[in-house]
């Protein structure tokens, strides 16, 4: 006769599977609307007197072509500060993609200009070069670097929070990128920054262990990262 006393109640394993459905259901980078669209009520008190993913809507039979429309990426931005700019779609200036799981970025980087580490902790990435040539990479969680020039046309991903980096190669020339993104919101997160500037900041002594560098050293960094 068959021994089933390791076969596992069948209850548990029912709680195990709809258990793992609600996770795979949460690692979605945004959730499915439930209308053919969302348009931003813009006009919505600040602050809120409540909390959604996203932003109330306005009645769809008040809903327009300009709702769906921008200008937000047509005009270069100012480099001088960081060596590169960026200009985002966000519900204020695109109304229309409130609910919708996507924005997008217009990225001016100067000659030698570097976009830092960083990660977006809610959104894969697709970065397609316009003007220059950039250096484009990630680093995976087995610390491996995927890197590569893009030209022109050319396009490059970067997997959901993943530290990555975008740099101009041309010493002089300004190149010009333009960044999609699978959710309406994806944040951003400096990997220096949010190690060295945080608030309040990560005690000394455990940068110092952590880097393997001196007091001075931290000191230093948070200076020139502040400034």
């Amino acid at each position: 006769m068959r021994d089933n006393k390791n076969i596992p109640h069948p209850s548990l394993l029912l709680h195990f599977f709809l258990g793992l459905s609600l996770l795979m259901g949460r690692a979605r980078p945004d959730p499915d609307p439930i209308q053919d669209y969302c348009v931003a009520d813009n006009r919505s008190p600040s602050p809120q007197p409540f909390f959604i993913n996203g932003k109330p809507c306005i009645d769809p039979n008040l809903a327009g072509p300009s709702h769906f429309a921008t200008s937000a990426l047509s005009k270069p931005s100012d480099t001088k500060r960081l060596g590169y700019n960026m200009s985002t779609t966000t519900t204020a200036n695109l109304s229309g993609l409130n609910t919708l799981g996507l924005a997008m970025a217009r990225i001016d980087i100067a000659g030698n200009g570097l976009v830092e580490p960083h990660l977006h902790p809610r959104a894969s990435e697709v970065i397609t070069c316009l003007k220059g040539v950039l250096l484009v990479g990630f680093v995976d969680t087995s610390y491996r670097l995927f890197t590569l020039q893009l030209k022109p046309s050319e396009s490059f991903v970067f997997p959901k929070g993943l530290i990555h980096f975008v740099y101009n190669i041309d010493s002089v020339g300004r190149a010009v990128a333009l960044s999609g993104f699978n959710s309406q919101n994806p944040g951003k997160q400096a990997a220096s920054l949010a190690t060295f500037t945080s608030n309040p900041p990560i005690p000394d002594y455990v940068l110092e262990k952590a880097f393997r560098i001196s007091e001075s050293d931290v000191e230093r960094i948070r200076k020139n990262l502040s400034g």
